[in-house]
């Protein structure tokens, strides 16, 4: 569907729309992270997308760290 006003594609919008959100609240994108390191480490083998998610998961919370009051 396009918007003839302003000559965009509706769901180019919406797709980065849903990119903007999941960066305003952390959420880590495993497709861009498969293309990173196929682009930059090609001998690396990247994680699987659950070991993915754990570790970045880890990095943002603090696994093993202790709640904090302030």
């Amino acid at each position: 569907m396009i918007c003839r006003c302003f000559n965009l594609d509706f769901f180019a919008v919406a797709r980065r729309v849903r990119e903007t959100a999941h960066l305003m609240v952390g959420v880590p994108d495993y497709d861009a992270y498969v293309a990173h390191m196929a682009l930059n480490h090609p001998d690396v083998t990247p994680m699987g997308r659950d070991a993915f998610w754990r570790e970045r998961e880890a990095a943002r919370f603090g696994e093993g760290r202790a709640l904090r009051c302030c």
